[in-house]
């Protein structure tokens, strides 16, 4: 399977990575693992975390989770936004108007959001707003499993080592106590989805994260 690489950060041109999820551990499920493999292969990389849905408990939580997924970046920020989870359709435009400050950031080489087809209406409308404000960029859509079903065959993956994957799992873990009730989050859940993607992907590890993209250039 031909791979193609990000150029590697510099002291001048650091891998700037944009991470936008809805919900608090939205974007540790869903592309943590691969963020834990960039930032090791790319020392000077610069972070910018943003979460929607964060009430005063789960922000804790995800603050958190992200000293862990982000030791190795050369900078970061993480941004909470408190917007009322289940109800991002009724508070449209308020969330695009929480875009607006990420477009005059420096520019992202790379972004990762939600699935555009996500069967979550929180997901959808972030992952909408994504490809309204950054229209010229590098967009990984990420899965999130849940009960409402969904997923789909990515076309794109990460390979990963089994160090990458334990390091997601123990964070999620131990991070988010407020979950631990949902009998879908647990380590088999994280697990098994990302040894499935490594199957897809061929990976000589046994395992991967999996993306959507929409589109890109090449040569």
């Amino acid at each position: 399977m031909l791979e193609l690489q990000l150029p590697r950060s510099s002291a001048r041109q650091p891998l700037r990575i944009l991470c936008l999820g809805a919900h608090c551990d939205d974007i540790d499920i869903g592309c943590g693992a691969t963020l834990l493999k960039l930032l090791a292969e790319n020392r000077r990389a610069e972070v910018t975390w943003v979460s929607f849905a964060a009430p005063a408990l789960r922000a804790r939580e995800l603050k958190a989770s992200a000293r862990r997924f982000l030791r190795q970046a050369a900078r970061s920020s993480v941004l909470t936004h408190e917007f009322r989870d289940s109800y991002f359709p009724g508070q449209y435009t308020a969330i695009k108007e929480a875009f607006e400050p990420l477009k005059r950031l420096p520019s992202p080489d790379l972004i990762f959001t939600h699935q555009r087809a996500d069967r979550h209406q929180d997901h959808r409308i972030v992952s909408e707003l994504t490809w309204n404000a950054f229209r010229q960029h590098l967009i990984l859509e990420y899965e999130i499993p849940k009960y409402d079903g969904g997923l789909a065959t990515p076309n794109a993956y990460v390979r990963l080592q089994r160090q990458h994957v334990e390091a997601k799992v123990r964070a999620l873990l131990a991070c988010y106590a407020s979950q631990a009730s949902k009998p879908w989050f647990t380590a088999e859940t994280f697990r098994a989805l990302m040894r499935l993607r490594g199957i897809e992907a061929a990976a000589e590890s046994g395992w991967a994260e999996g993306f959507h993209v929409d589109k890109f250039c090449a040569f």
